[in-house]
């Protein structure tokens, strides 16, 4: 299926967005089901994502990245969801969350040293979560001593995606619990600090392939220079990547419903019950026709938010509408696929299965649909 000119995409982002499908076709969907099966990555594909310039898309060209637009991020996670959710969401981890941090707080020493690495060789991951700060993110019990030139970090960190392929992380950790948020700080770890180690990996329902790990911290010595932005002010970095990282989940969300909808539409056009295609049936196209408008008004969610923040407008009442509503929609879609491919939509042989398993996340991870209303309800009660 040729992607719809409706949304008000530029040529080179057309360009630009066909390019990422046919490398997804034909580098991505050949792998996905083994990787499913397997939990796992597979390390020549990572390799090739960087190769395709997809790990630094807004990295500045001076520090080897491709110097585009966080629309052109969302583009590229979109389209890699179409096909498989595990290898979008590293993608956009790495574009929408670490990279995105190092371009805005980071030092000019830390974006040579880091970017450089993240935009042609090295996975990143961004390190919040802990079994007690879920929705509550700021309740760290991961801690930070500062000893002379460096801070020691002790503590666990859970949920962290890219963890078993990462070697860049981007580390909160409380240095001063008295001051409560304000204590919080950011960190550089690279992955062989001594004293940090990578810790159980999560065995779960969707996007498998995608590494979630524990982190371990036992006395990880970080030097003073591996602190991005301002002592005490790792809470406003992770608040406002989070801001924009949500965008980029609704752009995977976006892709997996796409990639659903696509295998329905295909399937209802060649299964037959009672003589014909099923597709023929109105109660059939009826639950079409709410996909594929669901679909779209996810899209233009999802295209706006990242467009007012390219153009460096307030954009976190947007960004959390497009996540809590790109997300909704992926469930039901998924959902519906299964329905119209009947038994068959039950089974691992066909695509649909996995996209549903996929989609669940979506209302999870990066602020929950709960997290997103609160955010929607604050900016209309201030107006």
């Amino acid at each position: 299926m040729s992607i719809p000119a409706l949304t008000q995409l530029t040529e080179d982002e057309l360009a630009f967005k066909e390019a990422v499908r046919q490398f997804a076709e034909g580098e991505i969907k050949p792998l996905v089901t083994k990787m499913d099966e397997d939990a796992k990555l597979d390390s020549e594909l990572v390799k090739k994502l960087f190769e395709m310039g997809l790990m630094g898309i807004e990295t500045p060209e001076e520090y080897g990245g491709v110097g585009s637009t966080f629309t052109m991020a969302c583009l590229a996670v979109e389209e890699l969801g179409r096909v498989d959710g595990s290898v979008s969401v590293m993608v956009d981890v790495q574009n929408t969350l670490v990279t995105n941090a190092f371009i805005r707080w980071g030092t000019e020493e830390q974006k040579k040293k880091y970017l450089s690495q993240m935009a042609t060789s090295k996975v990143g991951a961004y390190a919040l979560s802990e079994s007690v700060s879920g929705s509550d993110a700021f309740a760290l019990k991961l801690r930070g001593e500062e000893k002379d030139d460096h801070y020691v970090l002790n503590g666990h960190k859970l949920w962290i995606t890219n963890a078993g392929e990462a070697e860049i992380f981007l580390v909160f950790a409380n240095i001063n619990p008295e001051l409560g948020y304000k204590g919080i700080t950011a960190f550089i770890v690279d992955r062989d600090t001594e004293g940090f180690s990578i810790g159980k990996k999560e065995d779960k329902l969707g996007i498998r392939a995608s590494s979630t790990c524990e982190l371990i911290f036992e006395n990880c010595k970080v030097p003073k220079e591996n602190v991005i932005g301002e002592v005490g002010k790792g809470y406003k970095i992770a608040i406002e990547t989070l801001n924009e990282g949500r965008i980029g989940i609704g752009a995977q969300m976006l892709g997996i419903a796409q990639g659903a909808y696509e295998a329905t539409l295909e399937y209802i056009k060649t299964r037959e019950q009672f003589g014909k295609p099923i597709g023929k049936f109105q109660g059939v196209q009826f639950q079409l026709a709410e996909m594929r408008t669901m679909l779209e008004a996810s899209r233009l969610m999802v295209y706006n938010s990242a467009r007012l923040k390219d153009s460096g407008k307030d954009f976190v009442e947007e960004a959390a509408m497009a996540k809590l509503y790109s997300s909704r929609v992926a469930e039901k879609i998924t959902s519906l696929a299964i329905d119209l491919f009947g038994g068959n939509g039950f089974t691992k042989e066909y695509p649909v299965e996995k996209f549903w398993r996929d989609a669940k996340i979506g209302q999870i991870y990066e602020g929950t649909s709960n997290m997103q209303l609160q955010t929607i309800a604050k900016y209309e009660m201030s107006k």
